[in-house]
């Protein structure tokens, strides 16, 4: 439990905290509240640096011409220390971070932290203040939409917040960060990316192939066209769809594989993770050849200029394939993750495919690995010491076609 005392008539307050070495000191003078640390382990000692502390904070200030007090010192308030932060970031991460980032970063404090928190001192800002935070924003949102925010949401916002008090962690503003981790967090489920199925996926082309022949709308033939050929293209390269607007035709290289003996596309990615090679499947092939023979490019246009989302939502909503099953929307992203799963599907290794898609391993096991059923092999779960099949192969459980119905097996 906290140690509270006051000195000077209730002016100033000290106080230590269970897990602190040295008393705090705190008094509010000309209506703004001021905190420091004594230095001092006991109470005597600290009573004594407070009274100092709270003479010298009074000379400090000085009468205006109106009488009013004028303040020359006071403590940091969270917007100032974001306002630097973001000073900071923007300048020193320029050409390392995209600008949508930093944007966000600059929206977020803006939107949400500043209306929140923004007055506060900065060494006001606890443990306890950001689970204040946190639940201000879940009720927020329910109240204007009824809807809690997405976990990551709040985790960026939590970011920034961190962010900000390493600013003044750094100016020696405040003696240290609190703890700012997530307290009741339960194991949250592992749920794979959306993407389309086989079926689903051959629904979606078959659709903008349709309308790419006849457009419902002949002003629009072109912008048809090219959301056709951009889906086919992302499936069977698996690009991201930031890189693939960025990607220029001189780019992308036409080669003859000797490995696989295909001819397939070369692909130099500029995106998320800077630059990185892709290698296209065969059908990736002939989609480039009717782009370059439709649009008559220069080397350096961009091959997907425009990305029609409208358009690709609209299709997504007619063939009810907007949301999976699970509930999650499905975005230009879901191709990439379509072409991963494809591959999986096909047996294709999982480092080949890291590597192809400027990813990690990690990331291939944890999202889409886990919900392919062909990576599965029976024959290699089903082992059972001593069995043996019809065959006489030992080690694999057979199926007894045999069994009496509604008699149960021995597993």
């Amino acid at each position: 439990m906290t140690a509270r005392h006051t000195i000077l008539g209730g002016k100033v307050h000290l106080y230590k905290r269970p897990d602190a070495r040295f008393w705090q000191c705190s008094t509010t003078v000309g209506g703004v509240r001021f905190r420091d640390s004594t230095k001092k382990d006991e109470l005597s000692q600290a009573e004594d640096a407070a009274e100092e502390w709270y003479l010298e904070l009074r000379s400090k200030f000085k009468r205006g011409e109106l009488g009013e007090l004028k303040q020359v010192n006071k403590e940091k308030t969270f917007r100032e220390v974001a306002e630097l932060f973001l000073r900071e970031f923007k300048a020193l991460t320029e050409g390392h971070r995209s600008p949508i980032y930093v944007g966000g970063h600059e929206r977020r404090v803006k939107k949400h932290l500043n209306p929140f928190m923004g007055d506060k001192p900065i060494s006001q800002i606890t443990s306890g203040l950001v689970q204040e935070y946190r639940v201000h924003r879940v009720e927020q949102c329910k109240a204007a939409g009824g809807k809690a925010p997405a976990r990551n949401t709040i985790h960026q916002e939590i970011v920034v917040i961190r962010q900000v008090l390493k600013t003044a962690l750094r100016h020696q503003w405040i003696a240290g960060l609190p703890d700012l981790s997530e307290p009741y967090r339960l194991n949250t489920k592992v749920s794979h990316r959306a993407w389309f199925s086989p079926e689903e996926y051959r629904a979606l082309y078959t659709e903008t192939q349709a309308m790419a022949k006849k457009p419902p709308h002949r002003r629009y033939a072109r912008e048809y066209a090219q959301l056709h050929d951009f889906i086919l293209f992302m499936a069977n390269t698996g690009l991201r769809p930031d890189e693939a607007a960025r990607l220029e035709y001189r780019d992308v290289s036409v080669v003859d594989d000797d490995r696989s003996g295909e001819t397939i596309l070369v692909i130099e990615c500029r995106g998320k993770r800077g630059y990185g090679p892709c290698k296209s499947t065969a059908n990736a092939v002939p989609i480039f050849r009717r782009l370059q023979k439709r649009n008559q490019p220069q080397p350096t246009d961009r091959i997907f200029p425009s990305l029609q989302r409208d358009l690709f939502n609209r299709i997504l909503e007619k063939l009810k394939l907007k949301y999976d099953r699970e509930g999650r929307p499905r975005t230009f992203y879901s191709l990439r993750h379509t072409y991963i799963s494809f591959r999986l599907l096909e047996g294709a290794n999982v480092l080949q495919i890291a590597w192809n898609c400027r990813t990690s391993v990690d990331m291939i096991e944890k999202y889409y690995a886990a919900h392919i059923k062909t990576r599965l092999d029976a024959s290699a779960i089903n082992v059972r010491s001593g069995a043996t099949t019809e065959s006489g192969k030992p080690g694999v459980i057979a199926a007894n076609d045999n069994a009496e119905e509604g008699e149960e097996l021995a597993a």
